[in-house]
């Protein structure tokens, strides 16, 4: 029976199968685009290949993608239909129970089974990368860095894949808040392999979450080539790119950024790249800069999509488009299908948490677009501290909170604004949004020397 590199017997995997599954581990660890065809090659060589189908199986889910994972649920399905699974490996079947799980919607228990499958198999670079990317979608930071760093013990420093190993367990550490740990082990899986643009988002979100904007800037400046183009997340780098920029002041290099990396006439339309276009939009409609064209342009590539109920922390973002370029109606008939969906839907990850925090976030939305900002902070205000439910990194979820910061304002909430504010500032001393925004607080106080003295903060911090 073949074996990996790292000792792992692979039933109905022949040597001419072997190296395609190697490639395509290693194009799936630094997020080459190549990774659907080098998987391909794999089942080519080997259809019958549980370690092959499964890749294939968790590549379908991994984008978030409602068509490419009912695709992969159907060719999976048959796969294991016709599997006779008398040579199948204790390892190989917790990873078709896993997929399976997922497939079927159960995102939480293919998250615990994966869990499990590391703590026999550490070194098992496939569960490792696919409970990383889970953990992710379900906003599980523990998670995120525990299961990684719980399995690097097991791995030689010298290994090949041990340093973008470093890579995911710096973005666990910066989303369970290590922030200056979290940038040491992102630089050392930068040393390793410079191209690590999951390294390179790792420490890219510790500069977000201390306001170290400007570092952020220099840093991706220094290593343009090996992050801007030519990767799965090119699209997302350039997001915080532009997240960086526009805590500078900068709008017009904010929307110089958006046309040309995040929104465009020859862009793919998936979903992770939409959401993130969402949402550096809706950071300039808080602020009352609307863009109505680019909006409509972007709310036109959600619909055309035709998404169904998959994932809610994608549907947040349709509806922040739908809301942004004027079509509440549309934001309306999502939430209403939602709804209908939830009611009918026996179960499922993403039934919990599209019911529990994707409504609330949506109708929030709409509420805000509408002018109704007491409706959107009572919507957003009991599930603040929950957003992580449905997903997403502590950057993304900040344009909800900061919708609900604006519509407490709005609303002149003083006291409710005044306590966000200061958990924002005492987390977040360096970031000029937090400190506008006390400004605007305290001119609703009244009290215009507070007023100034934030507004020059804000100032001086965008400059520096």
């Amino acid at each position: 029976m073949t074996a990996d590199r790292h000792g792992h017997l692979m039933s109905d995997t022949g040597p001419e199968a072997l190296a395609p599954y190697e490639q395509a581990l290693d194009d799936l660890l630094f997020f080459r685009p190549r990774v659907a065809e080098s998987a391909q090659s794999v089942l080519a060589a080997a259809p019958r290949s549980v370690m092959g189908q499964t890749l294939a199986a968790y590549l379908g889910v991994l984008g978030t993608e409602e068509k490419d994972a009912a695709a992969a649920r159907d060719s999976f399905t048959r796969f294991r239909s016709g599997l006779d699974t008398t040579g199948v490996t204790p390892r190989e079947r917790m990873h078709l129970a896993a997929a399976t799980a997922w497939l079927d919607g159960d995102l939480h228990g293919a998250g615990r089974i994966l869990g499990d499958l590391t703590i026999a198999y550490p070194r098992d670079a496939l569960a490792l990368f696919a409970g990383h990317q889970h953990d992710f979608l379900t906003g599980d930071a523990a998670r995120l860095r525990d299961r990684v760093g719980g399995a690097l013990d097991a791995w030689d420093e010298d290994d090949p894949h041990h340093g973008p190993l470093l890579g995911m367990y710096a973005f666990g550490l910066e989303e369970s808040g290590h922030y200056e740990r979290a940038e040491e082990v992102g630089l050392a899986a930068l040393e390793r392999h410079p191209g690590d643009v999951w390294g390179i988002h790792g420490v890219v979100h510790t500069y977000e979450m201390r306001g170290r904007f400007t570092d952020g800037i220099r840093f991706l400046d220094a290593r343009t080539d090996d992050w801007s183009q030519g990767s799965l997340l090119t699209v997302h780098n350039w997001w915080h790119y532009a997240l960086f920029t526009l805590e500078a002041g900068d709008t017009a290099r904010v929307l110089e950024i958006y046309d040309a990396a995040l929104h465009h006439d020859g862009s793919a339309g998936i979903a992770m790249e939409l959401l993130d276009a969402a949402a550096l939009l809706w950071r300039l409609y808080l602020a009352e800069d609307e863009q109505s064209a680019r909006w409509a342009r972007l709310a036109d590539a959600w619909e055309s999509r035709h998404d169904g109920p998959h994932y809610a922390f994608n549907d947040a973002h349709a509806v922040m488009a739908y809301v942004g370029a004027g079509r509440v109606a549309q934001a309306q008939r999502l939430v209403q299908d939602r709804e209908q969906w939830v009611a009918a839907e026996p179960g499922g990850s993403n039934r919990a948490m599209t019911a529990e925090i994707g409504l609330p976030v949506c109708r929030a939305l709409i509420a805000y677009g509408q002018r109704d900002y007491g409706g959107a902070t009572d919507l957003l205000l009991p599930v603040r501290h929950r957003l992580h439910q449905f997903g997403g990194s502590h950057a993304q979820r900040d344009a909800i909170q900061r919708t609900l910061v604006e519509a407490a304002l709005r609303d002149r909430r003083t006291e409710l604004a005044r306590t966000l504010l200061s958990e924002r500032i005492q987390l977040r001393p360096i970031c000029p949004y937090n400190w506008s925004a006390k400004a605007r607080l305290a001119e609703q106080l009244g009290d215009p020397a507070r007023a100034a003295a934030a507004r020059e903060r804000a100032a001086a911090q965008a400059a520096t």
